[in-house]
């Protein structure tokens, strides 16, 4: 079922609630592919009702950025969302998520949304933080599930739960892959197929790191080295950021003691990828 006004899913979820269902939440932009899915077959495995919302959120996009072109296809994202386990597709508009005037935010503080993406895109958080919150007040679930493919806003998703007492798990699952390795994103349909060849190097370069780190290595700023370097070596490849910080408050550290992301963003023409694996 699709709903698209959020007080007809209130209704349906306030009944499903009185029946002593637990709902699950995925929120996605929709361009399902099979990382959301993983998310919706957990939540099902999870939950007597899930919820997949498919939004494409406005106010997460800088006015430079891929709003308007973001890939969109709701009759797809239904048939994928419902065969994964989905009860409830809610997709609303843009009105009704921001009725006229809107000009109330939340905003996680401090340096979690500075670093890593949030440096070059500034407001990016503000954004996520704030649709993510109407979702958590639409649909008032016990579970919320994210991937770790986005693992700086799974943590200031964790953050802000916490912060605000909501009362919601966040499970944050693996990161799913197409067989080349390549981390699956809704904006791999942007690259060419040189461009798709080459943005292989990022998983190859984090696999890379892994291999040095089990081996010894310890010193992030020759970890941060060895990526960009084997990066730079593809010829359509644009460094954003590498990095090597604790997990999850990102705090960026000389060495590699406790748990430890290591994230990176790349363009590839156009399109910015980002990758990342935790090291435990």
């Amino acid at each position: 079922m699709i709903i698209e006004k959020i007080d007809l899913l209130r209704k349906f979820l306030k009944e499903k609630r009185q029946s002593g269902l637990s709902i699950g939440l995925v929120p996605t932009m929709g361009y399902l592919h099979e990382g959301h899915l993983s998310l919706i077959r957990r939540a099902k495995k999870e939950n007597g009702v899930v919820v997949v919302s498919v939004f494409v959120n406005p106010s997460q996009f800088a006015p430079n950025e891929d709003f308007d072109a973001y890939p969109r296809d709701i009759d797809r994202d239904y048939k994928l969302a419902s065969e994964a386990g989905a009860d409830i597709v809610f997709h609303p508009d843009t009105e009704e998520m921001y009725p006229p005037y809107s000009n109330t935010f939340v905003e996680v503080g401090g340096e979690m949304t500075k670093v890593l993406c949030g440096a070059s895109r500034p407001t990016h958080f503000r954004g996520v933080t704030t649709v993510v919150n109407m979702l958590f007040n639409i649909t008032n679930p016990d579970n919320a599930y994210f991937g770790q493919k986005d693992a700086q806003q799974a943590a200031i998703i964790e953050k802000m739960v916490r912060d605000l007492h909501l009362g919601i798990k966040i499970t944050v699952c693996p990161i799913v892959r197409e067989a080349s390795g390549l981390a699956m994103s809704s904006r791999n349909k942007y690259l060419s197929e040189e461009e798709k060849t080459q943005a292989l190097v990022l998983n190859r370069s984090l696999d890379m790191a892994k291999r040095a780190i089990v081996n010894g290595q310890r010193n992030s700023a020759e970890i941060v080295r060895m990526i960009t370097d084997r990066i730079n070596k593809e010829s359509l490849a644009s460094i954003d950021y590498v990095s090597v910080c604790s997990y999850p408050d990102l705090i960026a550290a000389e060495q590699i003691e406790t748990r430890t992301l290591i994230a990176l963003a790349v363009r590839f023409g156009k399109t910015r990828l980002i990758d990342n694996i935790i090291i435990e």
